[in-house]
Order: C-alpha cells, then structure tokens, then sequence
C-alpha cells in the first residue's frame, strides 16, 4: 500500500463466486494480510491446539464448529497482527460473529461478490480440489497447470462427491440465507460494497477501482 493507514476488510462470496481468486488478487495488490477461518482451523487442527481438537471433533461428525470457537480464533488472530492490514475471508458467518466482530475490531470495508446461481452451478461441477490444502481449481475458468494435478505439491486432485446440480443450489440457497442478515448489518454500519457479475474478470477491475479509492 502507498501510505502508513492501516486497512481491513471482509470479503464475502458463495462457494464458487471467485472469491479465492479475488482474495489473492487483492492481498496482492494492496499488499494485505489474508486471514482465512478455513486455513486458521485447518492449522489448529494439524497442530492439534485445544481449539484443533474440538473443531475436529466437530468435523468429524458433520457438525458446523460452533461459533464461540471460531469467533474465539479469529479475534486472537487478529489481535496479533494488530500492525497489519488485513483482508478477513471466510469469518463472520452469522449475524452474532458479525457484532461480535464489528465491537472488537475497527472494519473498513466488506466486499460482497455477487454471482447468479447458475453460473456457481455450472462452475463447480467442473471444480477440482487439493483436499489437504484445500486450494481450489476450476477446468475452463482457474485451471491447474498440470491437469489432475495440485500446482504446489503436484499432488492428485479430487471432486467432491457433493458438487452436484441439486446439492450446490440447495449449499447457495443455505448460504444466501444465512449470509443476507450479515450484509444487511454491514449495509447499515456502513461498510458494504456489492459487485456483481458473472466471472472474476468481470467483478476484479470494479473491486481494484473502489479499493484504489479507499486504498490511500
């Protein structure tokens, strides 16, 4: 970033909006520190920290890990790069991580990536993952390097069982669902920019405008 102000933001897409994609290209660009809530408890996990050890437990039976834990997380995450900007992914997902975020840390701006159902749809039956990093790949849209193959470990790549028609639109209707109460909160506190569109290169120029402009 060209100046010493300190940013963060949010940035909230469903699952097979491009939000990898622009993620990377804004922790790029602007230079912020990507926190994912996915890779945080993946590291509690793999370190088996107490919090490692319950969040397994719960994902080992299906369950969503609870919110007191992962909102417990993120806030010691973020309490510890407090000299940083920073670009939150993944986190809140309810309306009480959400206050509960907004009373602790100063948002400057939640990104919301806007992409038609159908579209998702389309995309994730074509969708490839990397199971243990969970680094995500699309055949015609991200492709990786090697066909079948992960870019960093070169390790095979797998479809999941549930990127189907019927079970990704049911996931989008959930998430629409759970996330319209966090939007609107932002909305009234302020901070939400919506860009809507179809594919990534669509959406990216509009985000690098606007953060350009906050970005100062």
């Amino acid at each position: 970033m060209a100046s010493g102000k300190l940013f963060r933001a949010i940035i909230m897409g469903a699952p097979g909006s491009g939000k990898g994609t622009v993620s990377g290209r804004i922790v790029k660009v602007f230079n912020l520190k990507h926190i994912s809530s996915g890779d945080l408890l993946r590291s509690n996990i793999e370190k088996r920290t107490e919090l490692g050890l319950i969040a397994d437990k719960y994902i080992r039976e299906g369950k969503l890990v609870p919110d007191i834990y992962i909102t417990k997380c993120i806030l010691n995450e973020l309490q510890q790069i407090q000299s940083n900007s920073w670009l939150l992914d993944g986190f809140p997902r309810t309306r009480e991580q959400a206050d509960d975020l907004w009373n602790q840390e100063r948002i400057d701006s939640v990104i919301n990536l806007e992409v038609p159902f159908d579209v998702i749809i389309e995309r994730i039956q074509s969708r490839w993952v990397h199971l243990p990093s969970g680094r995500v790949y699309n055949v015609g849209f991200n492709d990786p390097k090697t066909p079948g193959r992960d870019d960093v470990t070169g390790e095979p790549l797998s479809q999941r069982p549930d990127d189907n028609p019927v079970a990704v639109r049911k996931r989008l209707e959930v998430y629409d669902a759970c996330t319209r109460p966090i939007n609107e909160y932002f909305d009234k506190k302020g901070v939400l920019a919506t860009f809507k569109g179809s594919t990534t290169d669509e959406i990216w120029p509009h985000v690098k405008k606007y953060l350009e402009a906050r970005i100062q």
